[in-house]
């Protein structure tokens, strides 16, 4: 008789397969414990701000927001924000909205899964209803670092291009002038309003590269990538929109950090939100002048 212990869906299966090798068979009685048997990241010591209502996390670089369907263009992604959210906060289980099938407690907004820094999380209902008002009357400050390549032309700017789905590939976004705003394309639709200021930080002396401080007005897909994209100057090791470009400063994943963010409290308090840079952002930025 076999009896096994296991502690998450997602459990360690070559233990377990190395268990029954060693001899759980015949009329011996093995029991196989997994003890540590779940893939999921602690995020405890990523908290940056909590109240009763909300938190702010520093999201690493490589982890999603919440699972998404595995599908063409998508891996299985068994470890999430969402996740740890749950295992941390289970009072807040049915806090949030769903998005079609996928449940996504907690989650107010979502950053990209190769973007690092801060969310918000909401706890609770009211938390989550404030945050959402907020965002809707884009009331809330977000605040991205970034390295793009070459050389921008100005130190400052706004970028005001409408947004929409790219052609031929779903997950793809694209910028077009206003004029065009309201012409459809093709697995698409009606271009929606999007503007993003930035300013310069820093600059490569061979001008190879350009640090960038980015405060999106409208919070759309993809936003900062495409607009930049369509400036010609993509995001560094930007891999589906610049794919051919080299990963500039030692970059392995998109370089894309979300600095800062500025919101008001259930109790009305404004609140600004920092997020350290990661050692890929650290390393890169002394790199330049």
């Amino acid at each position: 008789m076999l009896s096994y212990i296991i502690c998450s869906v997602y459990e360690h299966v070559a233990e377990l397969a190395d268990a029954l090798a060693s001899g759980a068979s015949g009329s011996n009685l093995v029991e196989v414990q997994i003890l540590s048997c779940s893939l999921m990241t602690d995020l405890s010591k990523n908290i940056l701000y909590e109240d009763n209502d909300i938190v702010a996390l520093d999201k690493p670089a490589g982890l999603v927001v919440h699972p998404v369907p595995q599908r063409a263009g998508y891996g299985a992604s068994p470890d999430s924000v969402s996740e740890w959210f749950v295992s941390k906060y289970p009072e807040s289980k049915n806090v949030g909205e769903p998005m079609g099938d996928i449940e996504r407690p907690g989650i107010v907004h979502r950053i990209d899964r190769e973007t690092s820094g801060v969310l918000l999380l909401a706890k609770t209902k009211k938390g989550h209803a404030c945050l959402k008002e907020q965002f809707q009357k884009r009331e809330i400050e977000k605040i991205y670092h970034l390295f793009v390549s070459g050389n921008l032309k100005d130190d400052r700017g706004t970028i005001d291009l409408p947004i929409g789905r790219g052609r031929g590939n779903f997950r793809k976004w694209e910028a077009r002038p206003a004029r065009l705003a309201s012409e459809s394309v093709a697995g698409g639709g009606e271009k929606r309003e999007a503007i993003t200021y930035f300013q310069v930080l820093k600059r490569a002396e061979d001008g190879s590269v350009t640090f960038v401080e980015a405060k999106p007005k409208t919070g759309r897909t993809h936003q900062i990538r495409v607009h930049f994209k369509a400036l010609h100057h993509p995001l560094v090791c930007d891999k589906l929109y610049a794919p051919n470009k080299p990963c500039l400063l030692d970059f392995n994943r998109l370089a894309l950090h979300a600095r800062a963010i500025t919101f008001k409290t259930v109790g009305g308090k404004k609140v600004t939100i920092e997020a350290p840079y990661p050692e890929d952002f650290q390393k890169a930025s002394k790199n330049l002048i």
